[in-house]
C-alpha cells in the first residue's frame, strides 16, 4: 500500500500561474503524461484564465484549480500540499515605467537570485529554466508580451523593425524542458533555452518567405550597423534531450495562430 501511495504522490505536481503562455503548455503536457495537476490562477471566476485549462484532455479527472496570489502570503499552501514538485511560473507583470523591458529583466534576475539563495539555505532541490524569447501557438485566449513581438511585425502597422538580435525558442520546447528537468534525476542547476539567435532583419526575411502577401516592415528603425548575433551554448540543455523546433517553424506556427484567431489576415 505504501508503494501505491508513493507512486500516486509522485504523479501529483503544482503549476503556479497556470493561465500563462508557458504554464498553459506545461499543464497540457503534464496532463498528457498522466500527472495530477494542481493549477493556480489569481481569479477562479475569470474564464479567460481558466476555460482553456479545464477543457484540456484529462482535465476533468486530473486537473484541480486553486486561487492564489503571489502578493498574498500563504495563498499557495493548499495548492502545493501533497505535491512532489512545483513548476513555478507565476510572476505579476505591471508595466508602469518608461523602460519596462529593463525592469522586467531585472525583476526576473532578482527573483532567480533570491530563489537560489533560499534553496541553498533550506536545502531545497531547485532547477531554473531560462528561455530566450518564447514564441509559438498560444493555448490561452489572450496574447502575451513575447507573442506580441511577432504580432507587431505582421499586423501591418509597423514600417520598421528594431535593430536588435534575440534568442528565440518555441513554447512547447520550453514546457517540455520544465518537465524533463523534473523527470530526469541527474538534471540540476540552470538551463538556458535558445533554438537560435537571429537579428530582426532575419526574422522579417523568414516571415516574408512564409507569407509574401503580408505587409511587413521594410527597413530597420535606424541606420546604425545591425547589432551582431551571438552564440548560446546548448551543451547543458542537450542532457534534457530537447529536439528544438526550428525558428522558421516556430514563426509559422505563431503567425498561423494569429490567422486562425482572426487577429490578422493574409
Amino acid at each position: 500500500m505504501e508503494n501505491i501511495i508513493d507512486r500516486d504522490e509522485a504523479k501529483k505536481v503544482c503549476v503556479t500561474g497556470a493561465s500563462g503562455f508557458i504554464a498553459s503548455w506545461i499543464v497540457k503536457l503534464l496532463l498528457e503524461r498522466g500527472y495530477v495537476v494542481h493549477a493556480t490562477v489569481r481569479n477562479l471566476n475569470d474564464e479567460t484564465k481558466t476555460k482553456h485549462l479545464v477543457e484540456m484532455e484529462g482535465a476533468k479527472t486530473r486537473l484541480h484549480m486553486y486561487e492564489a496570489n503571489l502578493l498574498e502570503e500563504g495563498s499557495f499552501d493548499k495548492a502545493i500540499h501533497g505535491c512532489c514538485a512545483v513548476f513555478h511560473t507565476a510572476s505579476p507583470v505591471l508595466f508602469v515605467t518608461p523602460n519596462p523591458q529593463e525592469w522586467y529583466i531585472l525583476s526576473k534576475t532578482l527573483a532567480e537570485t533570491a530563489a537560489w539563495k533560499y534553496a541553498k539555505e533550506k536545502g531545497m532541490d531547485l532547477i531554473s529554466i531560462n528561455p530566450a524569447l518564447v514564441i509559438g501557438p498560444m493555448l490561452q485566449p489572450h496574447t502575451n508580451w513575447s507573442s506580441d513581438v511577432v504580432f507587431n511585425l505582421v499586423n501591418g502597422k509597423s514600417e520598421t523593425y528594431i535593430n536588435a538580435a534575440h534568442g528565440w525558442v518555441h513554447v512547447k520546447d520550453v514546457a517540455e524542458a520544465h518537465i524533463r528537468a523534473f523527470e530526469i534525476p541527474s538534471a540540476n542547476g540552470r538551463y538556458v533555452l535558445t533554438e537560435t539567435v537571429a537579428h530582426f532583419s532575419q526574422v522579417v526575411d523568414i516571415l516574408r518567405q512564409l507569407y509574401p502577401t503580408l505587409k511587413l516592415p521594410t527597413k530597420c528603425e535606424n541606420e546604425d550597423p545591425p547589432l551582431p548575433t551571438y552564440k548560446v551554448s546548448k551543451d547543458k540543455v542537450a542532457s534534457l534531450g530537447i529536439d528544438f523546433i526550428p525558428l522558421k517553424a516556430a514563426l509559422k506556427q505563431t503567425v498561423d495562430f494569429f490567422i486562425e484567431r482572426n487577429l490578422i489576415s493574409l
